[in-house]
């Protein structure tokens, strides 16, 4: 199947180059140049990742990240300038599913591009993507891509599924920031690097504490997170 992208960018020379360099690498790309139609185009379209610039005439990046957080949970990539920061990490929080700073080079935002379609298919043994997991009041369920609490739908992007599934797979035990880097986002874990913790953040705020206030996704000091049993299952 080929992977249909829409680029969103208003620099049309560069969209006509990463066009051709994508379809070269077996991707089917439409490009439009400002927000308004971007979302318009993922209202009447299907597509299986978008990348979007965050400088945008009209509506910015992030303003089309927020309208189509509200419609669609497909896949986005935020193209930002060189060292800012803060529009990584606001755009992950938004819901952006992975970033590249520009200017980058073709073959990293393939890589980029593959990684983030390779989480949104599911790969992994299947064996560990049958069962529901069950960790106090929540219920993760890896075939169905549901995640309840108490009963009720917690809605996640896909980052933040795959995240909170491997650390379920290992309730209980404290995973490093590289080895969920590794599995997660599908990338060695880089210098600097915080979009794992921007998206633990967001995981957190969505899930919430167990009801005795105790966190469900703990840090532990110089390794990384955990995913933590209620007080009453703790060993």
């Amino acid at each position: 199947m080929v992977e249909h992208i829409l680029l969103v960018d208003d620099d049309t020379g560069l969209c006509e180059l990463l066009t051709e360099f994508l379809e070269t690498e077996g991707f089917k790309v439409e490009s439009v140049h400002d927000g308004e139609k971007a979302i318009s185009k993922v209202e009447g379209g299907r597509f299986s990742l978008i990348i979007l610039d965050v400088m945008l005439p009209g509506l910015s990046g992030m303003e089309v990240l927020k309208g189509l957080r509200r419609r669609s949970s497909v896949p986005v990539l935020m193209l930002t300038a060189r060292g800012e920061d803060v529009d990584r990490i606001v755009g992950l929080e938004l819901g952006a599913d992975d970033y590249l700073s520009k200017p980058f080079n073709p073959r990293e935002l393939v890589a980029r591009i593959r990684a983030v379609l390779r989480r949104g298919r599911m790969e992994g043994p299947e064996d560990k993507r049958l069962s529901v997991y069950r960790i106090g009041d929540l219920a993760i369920d890896p075939a169905a891509r549901h995640v309840s609490i108490g009963g009720s739908r917690v809605e996640l992007t896909t980052v933040e599924f795959d995240l909170l599934e491997t650390l379920a797979q290992f309730a209980g035990t404290a995973l490093s920031r590289e080895n969920l880097v590794r599995q997660v986002l599908k990338r060695p874990l880089s210098p600097f690097d915080r979009s794992l913790d921007v998206h633990v953040s967001n995981l957190r705020r969505k899930i919430g504490s167990y009801p005795d206030g105790s966190e469900r996704i703990k840090t532990v000091r110089s390794l990384g997170y955990i995913l933590a049993f209620p007080p009453e299952e703790a060993l």
